[in-house]
């Protein structure tokens, strides 16, 4: 399948508010959203993108630019690179490239069989496959609840137990049958093992986490009045996103006048921005996309 960058035009347009800037696209993928921005900005621009998938780094690297810089690092990093208040606007479009889900050999697919992975880095960390032979069940269950918001997870969970007593769990098929054959509801509209897959990745990915230390650092290294421009597609992204930037409330004891004060570094520009209809039919996986932008104060 090919790959379709999500709310292209739209991400860029918010973006890029000085053609000599300098920008960041911290979720390279397969480039789209950064052959978007090279194109709207100067030759005095400049673009750095991250991406620690090896793949991604690949095909960034054969893009031949005089003010564009791939780096093959998580967007964890990316303070190790730039100096406060120097950037104009961050990009982040997280989640998976579908490029990963159509290589059944990396390892995120439930419906192609290949190596039980799901790592973004495969030189770092350990595949699923090591982990879900050796975590216990209760480990497990809170990695379904958790990041997959799997209600069955206590079910999927002892079925994994049973079953790997059996036999080695290596393959993307073994495990999506297995849970699959236990799945109490058959009539869903979505594959039983969607949000098992969901919850593995993004734990055996550390996604959360790096994205709260990214947004972290973004903070401190755009300049007043530059952008972030994030794009998630499910809810614990989302929440993590719209947290970070809420204003913070300082509470003050009842006997002064004045109870609470709120504080803020960033402002919301409008509304949370989905996919139009016409894009959703072009490419279903962006049905789920939000986007939200951010300005420094």
């Amino acid at each position: 399948m090919l790959h379709f960058p999500v709310l292209l035009e739209e991400s860029v347009d918010f973006l890029v508010q000085k053609i000599n800037g300098n920008y960041i696209d911290c979720t390279y993928g397969r480039g789209g959203h950064t052959s978007a921005i090279l194109d709207k900005i100067s030759e005095e621009g400049h673009l750095t993108s991250f991406d620690k998938d090896h793949e991604a780094f690949k095909h960034a690297s054969n893009v031949i630019k005089d003010n564009f810089r791939p780096i093959h690092k998580s967007f964890n990093k990316i303070d190790r690179y730039f100096d406060n208040n120097s950037i104009d606007g961050i990009l982040y479009d997280l989640g998976t490239c579908s490029t990963h889900f159509d290589d059944g050999s990396r390892g995120f697919s439930f419906r192609s069989d290949g190596p039980l992975d799901m790592r973004f880095n495969i030189s770092k960390g350990e595949p699923l496959s090591i982990w879900i032979n050796k975590a216990s069940q209760e480990e497990i269950m809170e990695v379904l609840y958790k990041y997959g918001e799997e209600k069955h997870g206590k079910l999927i969970a002892k079925r994994i137990i049973e079953s790997r007593k059996i036999e080695f769990i290596k393959t993307t098929l073994q495990l999506s049958e297995i849970i699959a054959d236990i799945y109490p509801e058959k009539k869903i509209k979505i594959h039983p093992a969607t949000k098992s897959f969901q919850a593995f990745r993004i734990f055996i990915n550390d996604e959360l986490n790096q994205l709260t230390e990214s947004l972290n650092q973004a903070s401190k290294i755009i300049k007043k009045d530059g952008v972030i421009v994030v794009i998630s597609f499910h809810s614990l992204e989302d929440n993590i996103v719209k947290n970070f930037f809420r204003p913070s409330v300082k509470s003050y004891p009842k006997d002064i006048p004045l109870n609470t004060i709120e504080t803020a570094d960033f402002s919301c520009i409008g509304k949370k921005i989905r996919p139009s209809k016409n894009e959703i039919e072009i490419n279903k996986r962006s049905r789920s996309a939000i986007m939200r932008v951010f300005k420094k104060l």
